[in-house]
C-alpha cells in the first residue's frame, strides 16, 4: 500500500480538477479506484475493484471483488453476472449530498441487488447495509470535509489532511470492505473491536475538556491510589478507559458462550450479531465514523 493512500487520492483529485477538463463525476473515478485498490490490497483475501460491473441488478460505478470470484487461467469465457462479494460503490459529484443520494431510487435498486452500497461524493463516504430485519439502513460514514468548498481547499494541501485523517480513513475503508466478510474465527471479531477502539481513542483524544471524563479520571485516581500526570498521563488514562470499555464488551460476549455470526455495524455504535447454541443473543456497541457517537444495545 502507498505510504498514505489518502494523500495520493487527494493529490490526484486536485490535479484532475485543476486541468479544467474534468467531468464532475466520472473524471474522478480513477483516483477512487486506486484508493480502494490500495486499501483492499492490505486485506486477506485481497479486495479488488472493477469499474461498472455488469449484473441484472444494474450497473453501479464500482464493484468490490475477492480473488475467489475471478476465473482461473482459461481461454473459456467466464460466467456472466458474478455479484461482487464485498458490495458496490455509487459515486456522485462533490457538490451532491451523499445522504440524500443514499435515500434515492438508484441506491435502493443497488441495495436490493447487492445488499451493501458505499455511497460517496468523493468527500463523504456512507455505508448502506442491512439491519437486523434485513431492511436497508445507513451504517457508518466518514466525512473528509464539511462542505464541497472546504474539501477542495483541503485537497490543495493533501499532505496536511492525510496526516490528520489518513489512518482513521483507511481503517474506515477496511471496515467497509470487511463488513460482508464471514467471521470465521474469534480473531476476526477481535479485529473489528480493535479497529473501533482505535477510532474511539482518536475521538476521545480530540476532546480537550470533557467534564464526564474528568469525573471518571478522579474516581479512578481515588480508587486506585494513582495519579495521571502531565500529557502522557492523560493519554494513558484515556487509552486505558477505551481499552477497558471495548475489551469488557468482548469479554462479556465470550462469557455468553457466543460465537460470531455476522457483523452488523448499525447507526453510530453497534458492533456484532452473535448467535448462541441454544438461543440468540444480540449485543451492540462500537464506534462508527459519524459526527455523533452513542452506545446502543439491542435485546
Amino acid at each position: 500500500m502507498a505510504a498514505n493512500p489518502l494523500e495520493d487520492y487527494l493529490a490526484e483529485l486536485r490535479d484532475i480538477r485543476r486541468s479544467g477538463s474534468a467531468v464532475p463525476e466520472t473524471s474522478f473515478y480513477p483516483p477512487l479506484v486506486t484508493l480502494l485498490d490500495a486499501v483492499g490490497a492490505t486485506l486477506k483475501p485481497r479486495v479488488r475493484c472493477i469499474l461498472n460491473p455488469s449484473h441484472d441488478s444494474g450497473i453501479p460505478d464500482v464493484g468490490l471483488f475477492t480473488p475467489d470470484q475471478f476465473q482461473k487461467a482459461s481461454a473459456d469465457k467466464p460466467p456472466l453476472g458474478t455479484k461482487p462479494s464485498r458490495g458496490v460503490v455509487e459515486a456522485k459529484p462533490t457538490g451532491s449530498d451523499a445522504f440524500l443520494t443514499a435515500d434515492g431510487a438508484q441506491v435502493s435498486k443497488y441495495w436490493k441487488g447487492y445488499r451493501q452500497v458505499l455511497v460517496t461524493n468523493f468527500r463523504d463516504f456512507l455505508l448502506v447495509g442491512s439491519d437486523w430485519e434485513g431492511k436497508p439502513v445507513k451504517l457508518e460514514h466518514y466525512r473528509l470535509a464539511p462542505s464541497e468548498m472546504a474539501f477542495w481547499t483541503a485537497a490543495s494541501h493533501p499532505r496536511t489532511l492525510a496526516a490528520e485523517q489518513g489512518e482513521a480513513f483507511v481503517e474506515f475503508l477496511k471496515r467497509v470492505m470487511l463488513h460482508a466478510a464471514p467471521l470465521a474465527a474469534p480473531k476476526d471479531v477481535a479485529w473489528f473491536m480493535a479497529s473501533y477502539a482505535r477510532e474511539a481513542l482518536r475521538r476521545v483524544e480530540k476532546k480537550s475538556d470533557v467534564p464526564a471524563l474528568a469525573a471518571i479520571r478522579t474516581a479512578l485516581e481515588e480508587a486506585l491510589g494513582i495519579k495521571f500526570e502531565d500529557q502522557r498521563g492523560e493519554h494513558f488514562f484515556r487509552s486505558t478507559l477505551v481499552q477497558t470499555l471495548f475489551y469488557g464488551v468482548f469479554f462479556r460476549l465470550g462469557a455468553l458462550d457466543a460465537r460470531p455470526s455476522a457483523v452488523r455495524s448499525q447507526g453510530t455504535f453497534r458492533l456484532v450479531s452473535y448467535r448462541r447454541v441454544s438461543a440468540r443473543s444480540r449485543a451492540g456497541g462500537v464506534v462508527s465514523s459519524g459526527q455523533q457517537s452513542r452506545f446502543a444495545r439491542r435485546p
